[in-house]
């Protein structure tokens, strides 16, 4: 291997691309962490709601068994809604989406810009729409 191999390699590494084939690069281990981490918030919101829910145990009691993560991808009624609080539900919803934006690759990318979130705000909120700019930008909107 010369050296303008090795160079090849260090920019494929920069690019996200990773140097050999089969190898994972830090974004998409990083994804993949994610997806866990918005997986298991996903199923502890689930089971808050059971747990504190009368209403909400008996629409999943009357459900056929399923895996209480996809207890809420389900078509939610109107009695479902009622039992959710709206902020979980904006939650539960918002969670589900960045389970999408994974499934499609399209996670971490910006929906109004395009531009790669930074991984700090996506640790802080997993689920984050769009990068701080345009956030900012969109809340000072709605002044």
């Amino acid at each position: 291997m010369g050296v303008a191999d090795t160079q090849r390699m260090d920019i494929k590494a920069k690019e996200g691309n990773p140097p050999n084939p089969g190898q994972k690069t830090d974004w998409q281990v990083f994804v993949e962490n994610m997806e866990q981490s918005l997986a298991e918030q996903k199923a502890e919101i689930v089971e808050n709601l059971i747990s504190s829910s009368k209403d909400f145990r008996e629409i999943v009691e009357g459900m056929d068994p399923k895996d209480l993560a996809d207890i809420a991808s389900d078509d939610i009624d109107r009695r479902m809604i009622e039992a959710i609080g709206s902020q979980e539900l904006k939650r539960l919803k918002l969670i589900d989406s960045a389970l999408t934006r994974i499934k499609q690759g399209k996670y971490g990318s910006c929906m109004k810009c395009g531009i790669r979130i930074p991984r700090d705000r996506l640790e802080a909120i997993p689920y984050a729409l769009m990068c701080i700019e345009c956030k900012s930008k969109e809340e000072r909107r709605h002044l």
